[in-house]
């Protein structure tokens, strides 16, 4: 008996002193490989905190996290053919107005971020929108033609894909642990000037209302993103991608601190269904919502608890849709959805978008006598039709 537990013993801490070792020297081992719309990503164990890998660099050195960040980190160069006048084909036109000059090839720059091995690049839609060749060049100077997979402009986010081997994949980090105040890298291709890496905090968390694209809930943050950084990586200190960097408010076109990424969980969202789907399904139910107000809570007669409990209004329903079939009604304030808080018009926008259609989704609706639980099945948010 004493001989097995002295074997169990040692057993025992041979296994921990090699889990050390690996967390401590190679952390990216202990990631889980998942599969996204058939994808092959990697994604950080979901308890992880956010915390400094253990190097040889200066105490409070991000160069670890940067070093493994950066490999999958890659500069897209977009151009588009100049638009050649119609009438240029007329001999008469040429006659009276001689050849004219069809203008310069427009040029574009970005960023992208590698994440799965088998070459899929998540990047920004407003990126590549429009491009007749698209160029990748990764941090190893090697090159390749991208074509494009899918396109979701209501996330301004873009899935295109390259041809080469062995390519670097970032890991999947989780943006919904993320806290106001962790520390955060921002890294793409600035002005071309060629990969850079700059540091801060997450500023805020949940921005929306900018105008940006339909679904905003951006990570705030006031690490350094100017021209050419959309579509890079925003990562944590272990190297882990929380968002895919888009935005910027600049009165200059520079960096002013306050700059905008897209949640990596938005991103996983958009990529399973494009790769999967070709293209990204979301829910919808029918109802015309509102931002909760003095006048609003007079109009429908609220009580007061209305106010405090905060919540969105419901001014109209359409009839016969989602919402309406549910049991929702014209004064219901939506207060959650799916167990999830909304607070805002955005944030029932985003949260409906989320829902699966065809599977009942429970939503908490405010009423005279209380809240209610009630079972909507949204159905499929159709794609605004493009105006030519």
């Amino acid at each position: 008996m004493k001989r097995t537990w002295l074997l169990f013993s040692q057993t025992v801490t041979i296994l921990v002193a090699a889990y050390f070792v690996v967390a401590t020297l190679q952390p990216q081992w202990l990631n889980k490989r998942t599969s996204l719309g058939g994808v092959s990503v990697i994604e950080a164990p979901s308890s992880s905190v956010p915390r400094a890998i253990g190097s040889s660099s200066p105490a409070g050195s991000f160069a670890a996290a940067a070093k493994i960040a950066s490999a999958a980190v890659v500069s897209i160069n977009t151009s588009k053919a100049a638009v050649k006048n119609p009438q240029m084909n007329d001999p008469w036109f040429r006659f009276f107005f001689g050849d004219q000059n069809p203008g310069e090839a427009q040029a574009g720059l970005g960023s992208g971020v590698i994440v799965s091995g088998s070459g899929y690049i998540l990047t920004n839609n407003h990126v590549v929108e429009g491009a007749d060749e698209i160029e990748v060049v990764l941090n190893d100077t090697r090159k390749a033609k991208a074509k494009v997979i899918g396109t979701d402009p209501d996330t301004d986010l873009a899935i295109v894909k390259i041809e080469l081997d062995k390519l670097p994949v970032i890991v999947l980090g989780n943006s919904d642990a993320l806290q106001v105040g962790d520390p955060v890298l921002a890294i793409g291709n600035p002005f071309g000037v060629g990969q850079t890496v700059t540091g801060g905090i997450v500023s805020a968390l949940g921005r929306n209302q900018l105008g940006i694209n339909t679904f905003e809930n951006f990570i705030q943050t006031d690490a350094a993103i100017n021209p050419g950084n959309s579509g890079g990586a925003l990562v944590d200190v272990n190297g882990n991608l929380l968002g895919i960097n888009t935005a910027i408010y600049s009165r200059s076109g520079g960096s002013m601190g306050i700059g905008f990424a897209i949640p990596v969980s938005t991103a996983k969202q958009v990529l399973e269904g494009i790769v999967k789907d070709g293209q990204v399904t979301r829910g919808w139910i029918g109802v015309e919502p509102q931002e909760l107000n003095a006048e609003l809570i007079e109009a429908f007669k609220l009580k007061p608890e209305a106010a405090k409990a905060g919540g969105v209004i419901i001014t109209g329903v359409l009839q016969n849709g989602p919402a309406a079939q549910g049991g929702i009604r014209p004064g219901d304030v939506i207060t959650a959805v799916n167990g999830q808080p909304v607070g805002n018009v955005s944030q029932l926008l985003t949260a409906v978008a989320a829902l699966k259609p065809g599977v009942p989704a429970p939503m908490t609706v405010l009423r005279d006598n209380g809240p209610v639980e009630i079972a909507v099945t949204p159905g499929k948010r159709e794609r605004p039709r493009v105006q030519r």
